[in-house]
């Protein structure tokens, strides 16, 4: 048993991953190589290899001949007889050849054939690994800027950053874990080259399914996304299970779910919506938090027409349009949005057959600066609005009332007591 040799193959099957039959197709091919180089040409050269052992042999395959033209691939009678009496001319006689004979160059070339070939397969190896990961999220550290780009380890090789893979704004700093999208992986002549995102809208559905059991196990399914990396993400889920909840189990007990993907995307906003198959109940779910009055959707052209009220105007709009832009990307309608009074003035309620009325609406909005806050940014590009609806007011009519009733009790008590402490002194003074 050759155990050095066995050993040897055994180390590098476990620390490159490469399996013991390549290594042995490597070595019979060294041999082989070896061979050419020593006698010229390795035709009829053999190399058997036993697996178990790693034990080998080497041998030439000669015609038995009456007169020997070439040596290396003939013998004469007489010499084959001498190791079996039984051989005739044009039996094939096997002759071993010593392996050590071969000579220096022989060897050296015998040894870069095997490097070579670990080196392929080491190649071959990474790529099947990081070629079954594409299209998955992992976790690299960074290395080092390259130029714009950014080399991120991901273990056994280094993937590329590239700019346009960025998030605007986020800076990575050397040695920091951060979680990457495995864009693509090529086979190219220096090994495998992984292109990795931070950008794509599915490494926010890869990071919902390593956080929500439910997605991962499909109960839970991410229907749509869109997102403006490092901004915004807008995703619309749906349940398989009538009894589980699809936002529900997104945004965890007390948001420790969406919260461990926001934190990993660096404090980018997640806002998650119920899927609908009905396209206007979708669009109405996709423009939140901003309050819808009507929504027509026309499937054939994929435009819809949306109204809100005028004091939502912004709100469903965004900032710089980013709301209404996230929508319209989630549903893959072309929406129009317009005012309540843009609507009413453009006749779009009768030319849509909707009855109007003032209070068809659930919420009641008043100028009044008791009941609305408006919070206007320092650009002064838009607006944020704290609104409160009729039965808000109620409940808070009826606190106050309870509050009063409350006070006034506690004040009697104090009267009384008081007029009872005059008494007891007018007493003690008789």
């Amino acid at each position: 048993m050759n155990k050095e040799l066995l050993l040897a193959l055994e180390m590098i099957e476990k620390e490159k991953n490469i399996s013991k039959a390549v290594l042995l197709e490597a070595i019979e091919n060294s041999l082989l190589t070896a061979c050419k180089n020593h006698f010229g040409k390795a035709d009829n050269i053999k190399v058997n290899i036993n697996p178990d052992t790693c034990d080998f042999a080497v041998y030439a395959e000669k015609e038995v001949v009456e007169t020997v033209e070439d040596p290396l691939t003939q013998i004469c009678v007489e010499e084959a007889k001498l190791k079996n009496p039984r051989y005739l001319p044009g039996d094939i006689v096997p002759i071993a050849i010593p392996s050590k004979e071969f000579g220096r160059i022989a060897t050296q070339n015998a040894k870069n054939v095997i490097l070579q070939k670990i080196r392929e397969e080491e190649r071959k190896v990474l790529y099947n690994d990081y070629y079954s990961k594409e299209k998955d999220i992992t976790t690299g550290i960074v290395q080092k800027n390259l130029g714009r780009n950014i080399s991120i380890n991901l273990g056994k090789l280094d993937a590329i950053l590239n700019e346009s893979e960025q998030v605007r704004g986020e800076v990575l700093r050397q040695n920091e874990h951060v979680k990457v999208y495995i864009l693509e992986v090529k086979d190219t002549s220096k090994g495998p080259r992984v292109s990795v995102s931070r950008t794509h809208p599915d490494l926010v559905k890869r990071l919902f399914e390593s956080e929500v059991a439910e997605v991962k196990d499909g109960t839970v399914e991410i229907k749509a996304i869109a997102r403006e990396a490092g901004s915004r993400t807008k995703i619309a889920v749906w349940s398989n299970d009538i009894n589980v909840d699809p936002v529900g189990a997104c945004v965890g007990i007390n948001g420790a779910r969406v919260n461990a993907v926001v934190n990993e995307l660096r404090g980018e906003k997640i806002d998650i919506i119920n899927w609908d198959d009905n396209a206007a109940y979708l669009i109405e779910n996709a423009l939140s938090p901003a309050k819808v009055i009507c929504v027509v959707a026309d499937e054939e052209e994929r435009e819809a027409l949306v109204i809100v009220p005028d004091y939502q105007l912004s709100l469903a709009i965004g900032k710089e349009g980013q709301n209404a832009r996230l929508a319209a990307r989630l549903t893959g309608y072309k929406i129009d949005i317009k005012s309540e009074t843009q609507a009413k003035e453009q006749g779009l309620f009768e030319e849509l057959g909707i009855e109007y009325q003032e209070d068809m609406v659930d919420y009641h909005y008043q100028e009044d600066e008791d009941f609305q806050e408006e919070e206007y940014d320092s650009e002064g590009e838009g607006f944020q609005e704290e609104t409160y609806s009729q039965e808000d007011l109620n409940v808070q009519e009826e606190a106050f009332d309870y509050e009063q009733e409350i006070q006034e009790e506690e004040d009697s008590q104090e009267i009384a007591k008081e007029e009872s402490y005059q008494e007891e002194t007018e007493t003690f003074q008789e």
